[in-house]
């Protein structure tokens, strides 16, 4: 029955992604095409053309243009009459193809006399093909000449030609300038409901109201539709969505009525133009009823398909989805089928939306800067759907296991069968009544055989460390106290100092850190885990007795809950436990094995860890608090012991690379070395959002500088960042809710501390990419200044990218275009972006305001070992 559970969620899922690409993509019945339309707008620029550079297509690629379109349109309408465009009357009479002829009028007086000429040498050929002319198109709209100029323009060209001249712009503003119709044998208007902001089912009828009004105000000419279409891709206009399906839809349905009304019109257009682009942004490019390769885009019969190819899209949706659960079910016997679910679902969302963002961004044409970009997304989001899975695999862990496959041991033995223990006590510079406490508490432990060894490291005051000397005297021959200076190795060569010095008959090392006050059982409940002799670690977690002090403490609490009670429960299923340096036990003969601490690494305790593993070493967590230590005092100390945890995993992972990818024989297993690698990849996710955002910065300053050309990235790009922050958020409030057993109030306070550590994570997984040196972490120095000033410089950098993406969210804003969806998105975005640095200063300010009462979060009670959901299914 589990094993057909386990085939059959994967098997509905997979239907279930088919339907909803099917759903999506259901056939639409539309009017078919005309066999042969009036005409079409005609620019024969191909990719590599760019007008404003003077690059225009041969003859011959001309001609191959006139050539498609012969017998598909009576008449192509032309923009220009510049450099080979001034040949497209003679080579359009062969196709039998009436031409439109139309002169640039720009903003360059000198240029458009240029262009003028070139048109009445044309006109002079006397070619029977040109049935009008258009003396500019949509010059008063850009305001590039006065009305009164333009009508000069149109003046003189009529005085040379018998064939009917006239001008186009949008209908509107035909109606803001009525005298230009005096000047001209016909009215030619631009009819693009898109850019209006019309929703494709109102666009046809708003099309021809706007026609109708126009020969209304002027019933004594004859209007033309000298452009009329919708692009197939790019950005929605308010209402209006570009798609291929949409243009489809409109120019069939418009088509239609304007066959049977009599109309003259142009599409727009035959082609795409890529070289737009730079001139017009993006959605400029895709007016094309054929692409930059002159094929074909959508059926001009059948019915309309959204995404015509979609089943193959669908196939690779399952096909990768398949992949990934197949990662994620490798190890999934205790799960439940909730559980199996879960993953199922959340395997087949990503790799479809995986597949339907590559889909859509590869729609459009790409530059080397596009191409640039999107490799970069490509590398971007293979780490993202990492990422995704390595959470949801964890979510799912957490909270839908039916059975724990290493339940927590512990059990009462005999004193006599009792090992003996060895606990060391690193210090340096820690206050002697600090320290005091904590030999107190070790003084007061139930077990019969151990001995404490304290070693103060290179602390420089003899007022500090000699009380603490005199103490052990005092406390009898278990303590010893030992002062080293100089002793090289920071915490691990005190460590190591310590295993010098350590009694013949310990057969178990336990650390502890001097600020922590243990329980009086610890001992006793979890050395005899060690009868196993394939242990060589015992875990307990940390925890802290301080979390009522204030606010920022009893928020700091919440936040650390977290990692003890749910990665550290995740991992301990799998052998992968991080070993952390106080509350540790570990055997002595693996220890000397291993030759001690790694004195290289400022995280000596993982790394350890981590080298026994690799020797074959099993681990235990017990998920109970047996003993308690200081929080930090401000954020700034924070910040500092997160940079160290960070920066230290980076080093481990470079130092232990081989072994990692199996280029070192080890005994690691798949589970350690995927949760080594899960387990930091949020912080190595952090590091690459800081590039994310130095890039989403400079991104919102090019749309401000250049409005017109740069447009906000992709929709489908830019809600990536909103995806990941609430699936972020959502992960964390149910699993602290769920397994840390946390109010409300506490969930939202531990994510809070949590998100205000992103930046400090984010840097630190670059300087330990870039140095295998700690860098110097600076704390202000302005214990006299007010408690809001301190604040302010511990979250300095934080406040200036808190500004920096406020202010680019105002000023995105303000561009013409702010009122459109994707610029509304990509705002949005840059606001989410700034929650972690806003949440780092509302930390800064609430750790400097210390009588602001734990109450308000709630102090979370001692560690219990969790017991298994009965509920589980």
């Amino acid at each position: 029955m589990k094993r057909s559970i386990t085939f059959l969620i994967p098997l509905i899922m997979a239907l279930l992604t088919i339907a909803m690409w099917g759903l999506l993509n259901r056939p639409i019945d539309e009017p078919p095409w005309p066999s042969r339309i009036q005409g079409f707008s005609f620019a024969p620029m191909r990719a590599y053309n760019d007008p404003t550079k003077n690059n225009y297509p041969t003859i011959a690629e001309i001609d191959a243009d006139l050539a498609l379109l012969e017998g598909k349109a009576h008449a192509v309408r032309t923009y220009e009459v510049k450099s080979t465009l001034i040949e497209i009357p003679r080579l359009a009479r062969a196709h039998n193809l009436n031409v439109t002829l139309g002169a640039w009028i720009g903003s360059d007086d000198k240029a458009n006399r240029a262009e003028l000429e070139r048109l009445m040498t044309v006109l002079r050929a006397g070619h029977r093909n040109v049935v009008r002319v258009m003396v500019g198109n949509e010059t008063l709209l850009r305001r590039d000449a006065s009305a009164k100029t333009l009508m000069g323009y149109l003046d003189r060209i009529r005085e040379v030609t018998h064939v009917p001249v006239s001008t186009a712009e949008p209908w509107h503003v035909w109606l803001k300038y009525p005298e230009l119709a005096n000047h001209v044998d016909f009215i030619t208007i631009h009819l693009l409901p898109y850019w209006e902001g019309l929703p494709v089912d109102k666009a046809v009828e708003y099309a021809l109201s706007r026609y109708n009004e126009i020969k209304t105000a002027f019933p004594d000419k004859q209007v033309i539709i000298g452009e009329v279409g919708w692009p197939s891709n790019g950005r929605s206009y308010r209402a209006a969505e570009a798609s291929q399906a949409n243009q489809t839809r409109f120019l069939r349905r418009f088509l239609t009525e304007a066959e049977k009304n009599g109309l003259i019109y142009y599409v727009m257009e035959a082609f795409d133009q890529p070289w737009k682009a730079q001139v017009e942004g993006a959605i400029g490019t895709y007016w094309g009823i054929y692409n930059a390769e002159r094929e074909q885009k959508f059926t001009f019969t059948q019915p309309i398909v959204r995404i015509p190819h979609w089943q193959e899209l669908a196939a690779l949706s399952v096909g990768i989805g398949v992949i990934l659960l197949l990662l994620v079910y490798r190890d999934s016997s205790t799960l439940s089928s909730s559980g199996k679910g879960f993953l199922a679902l959340m395997t087949y969302a990503i790799s479809t939306a995986a597949v339907w963002i590559i889909y859509d961004y590869t729609r459009q044409y790409m530059t080397p800067a596009t191409a640039v970009v999107g490799v970069l997304l490509l590398v971007g989001g293979f780490g993202v759907i990492v990422l995704l899975v390595a959470e949801a695999h964890e979510w799912a862990e957490a909270l839908w296991l039916r059975q724990w496959r290493r339940p927590f041991p512990r059990r009462d033995v005999q004193d006599n069968e009792l090992p003996f223990v060895s606990v060391h006590v690193p210090a340096y510079n820690e206050p002697p009544d600090l320290l005091i406490e904590t030999l107190d508490a070790l003084a007061a432990l139930d077990y019969p055989q151990f001995e404490v060894l304290v070693i103060d490291n290179n602390t420089k005051d003899p007022a500090v460390w000699e009380p603490v000397q005199a103490y052990c005297a005092q406390l009898g021959e278990k303590f010893r106290f030992f002062h080293v200076a100089p002793l090289a190795g920071f915490k691990a060569g005190a460590l190591n100092f310590a295993l010098r010095h350590t009694a013949p008959q310990a057969e178990v090392v336990a650390v502890i850190d001097a600020d922590y006050i243990v329980h009086q059982r610890w001992l006793r409940d979890l050395v005899p885990a060690f009868a196993d002799p394939e242990v060589g670690i015992v875990q307990a977690p940390q925890d802290y007795r301080d979390g009522d002090q204030n606010a920022f403490k009893a928020m700091c609490l919440s936040e650390y809950r977290g990692f003890f009670h749910i990665g550290m429960i995740t991992r301990n299923e799998r052998n992968a436990i991080i070993q952390h340096g106080t509350m540790t036990m570990i055997r002595r003969e693996t220890l000397a094995a291993v030759d001690g601490w790694g004195e290289w690494c400022i995280t000596e305790d993982a790394e350890l860890g981590l080298r026994l593993f690799e020797r074959g070493y099993k681990a235990l967590y017990i998920p109970q608090t047996y003993g308690r230590g200081l929080i930090p005092d401000s954020f700034a100390d924070f910040k500092k012991q997160r940079f160290r945890w960070a920066y230290g995993a980076v080093r481990i992972l470079a130092h232990h690379r081989h072994e990692f990818l199996g280029l070192k024989k080890t005994q690691l297993t798949a589970g350690q070395r995927y949760h080594f690698v899960a387990g930091w990849l949020p912080w190595f996710a952090d590091g690459f959002n800081l590039l994310f955002n130095f890039a989403a910065l400079g991104w919102s300053v090019a749309m401000v500088m250049a409005p017109t050309t740069i447009t906000p990235p992709y929709m489908t790009v830019a809600l990536v960042p909103l995806v990941l922050f609430v699936f972020k958020m959502a992960k964390s409030f149910f699993l602290y809710r769920r397994r840390v057993i946390a109010t409300l109030r506490q969930s939202i306070a531990a994510g809070l501390a949590g998100l205000a550590l992103s930046h400090t994570i984010s840097m630190a997984m670059f300087a330990g990419m870039w140095s295998g040196k700690l860098p110097f972490f600076r704390t202000p120095k302005l214990a006299a200044a007010p408690a809001f000033i301190r604040a302010i410089a511990d979250a300095r950098e934080e406040v200036i990218f808190l500004l920096a993406f406020w202010l680019a969210a105002f000023s995105v804003l303000q561009r013409e275009d702010g009122f459109m969806l994707d610029v509304r998105v990509w705002a949005a975005v840059l606001l989410v972006q700034s929650v972690p640095y806003f949440a780092a200063l509302l930390m800064s300010l609430i750790s400097a305001w210390t009588r602001l009462p734990a109450g308000l979060i709630g102090t979370m009670p001692e560690m219990q070992t969790p017991e298994m959901m009965t509920s589980a299914k």
